[in-house]
């Protein structure tokens, strides 16, 4: 009987891939509209950007931006239901809101000063101040506006 001798096959160095590995896909989520579903919605977007290994001050002022996008649909539409979508795109992450309401009046001021002593009215303006950029999708037709905010670090 003949035998060889047993090799150990030398580790192969495989290549780098020519372009980046993607980000991962984003994540769509859909609320009942009640107040509840705010907390629901901060829960889902920190559990995300966690696994998604987002730094912690870009994980609290995603947590911020969804909430006040939420409240904000909660507040000024008849919504059923809040669909929300978050996406990492490289070091930015995108956060979108969708609701049933019929979009933001584009001759109204975007943001405005709310009263000082009023208790809110300052939704926008803390939206603005957080993102670098944010903007509203409203319908052509029907019901239904995105309200949308890229934040980085």
């Amino acid at each position: 009987m003949f035998s060889s001798p047993r090799t150990t096959p030398l580790p192969v160095s495989l290549p780098l891939p020519a372009t980046p590995l993607a980000d991962p896909p984003g994540e769509r989520f859909e609320l009942p509209s009640r107040p509840a579903s705010v907390a629901a919605a901060r829960e889902v977007v920190r559990h995300r950007l966690s696994g998604w290994g987002v730094p912690r001050d870009l994980i609290d002022t995603g947590r911020l931006v969804i909430s006040e996008l939420v409240t904000n649909a909660l507040l000024h539409t008849d919504s059923e239901r809040i669909v929300c979508r978050i996406e990492r795109r490289g070091f930015q992450v995108r956060i979108e809101v969708a609701d049933q309401g019929p979009g933001i009046d584009p001759r109204a001021p975007r943001c405005c000063p709310a009263d000082p002593d009023a208790e809110g009215g300052r939704g926008l303006l803390l939206l603005d101040a957080m993102a670098t950029r944010w903007g509203v999708i409203s319908p052509d037709q029907g019901a239904g506006c995105t309200v949308w905010a890229e934040i980085a670090p």
